[in-house]
């Protein structure tokens, strides 16, 4: 498969934090020198303010080192989709002493991350909600740490607007991943978070919020 996302630029920062963010998620890439023709192939070109002139393509997406690469990968992908919205958005938690999170949108895994308190937890998800625009959007929730679940659940419905669902989710055998990442407990963690995510849970009935049908997760 070609790759329709480019990297273009000589700054060995930027290069490395974009890079590593299209890695992490399983995204292919070609990297170009930022006066380098622009394959045919390529739809987006990810570059620095300072090499943007340089760039010839119609779509380019600058990326400011002070930041994090997680939000111009997403602007990538969308544009990639063609899309400004998604359709549909979940994200997955695995709570517990640390907290894996994933990001899915119609199956496909937009950002992965862990995250140490439960205040973190829920404020990051406030801002992931606030930057992805989408249809439907659901948080699902991990069962198998019942007291870190419980705060969590509680939290959220303080904290979510009341169009996001929330689902408890079932989560034996989420935790099984390669015996070469056993070791890496956030990345254990994260794995876990994803398979959340892909999973159909119980609906959880949040206060004021009109109750819906609840599935069996």
């Amino acid at each position: 498969m070609e790759a329709k996302i480019a990297v273009a630029t000589v700054s060995g920062k930027a290069y490395y934090l974009v890079v590593n963010e299209l890695k992490a998620r399983g995204i292919d890439f070609l990297s170009l020198m930022p006066h380098e023709p622009v394959p045919l192939s390529v739809q987006v070109v990810i570059t620095t303010e300072k090499e943007r002139d340089a760039i010839k393509h119609p779509q380019v997406l600058v990326y400011d080192i002070g930041k994090s690469p997680s939000t111009v990968i997403d602007e990538a992908v969308k544009m990639v989709r063609g899309k400004k919205t998604f359709e549909t958005i979940a994200v997955g938690i695995d709570p517990g002493k640390t907290f894996g999170m994933a990001l899915l949108s119609e199956g496909n895994v937009l950002e992965t991350l862990t995250c140490n308190s439960l205040e973190e937890t829920v404020n990051t998800v406030a801002e992931i909600l606030s930057k992805h625009q989408a249809a439907v959007r659901t948080i699902k929730v991990g069962n198998l740490a019942p007291s870190f679940t419980t705060d969590l659940l509680q939290l959220l419905d303080q904290t979510l607007p009341q169009d996001v669902t929330i689902e408890v989710v079932h989560e034996a055998g989420t935790s099984r991943v390669g015996s070469q990442t056993v070791h890496k407990r956030r990345l254990r963690h994260a794995m876990a978070a994803v398979r959340i995510a892909e999973r159909q849970g119980r609906v959880y009935s949040r206060k004021g919020a009109v109750k819906t049908s609840e599935t069996n997760g």
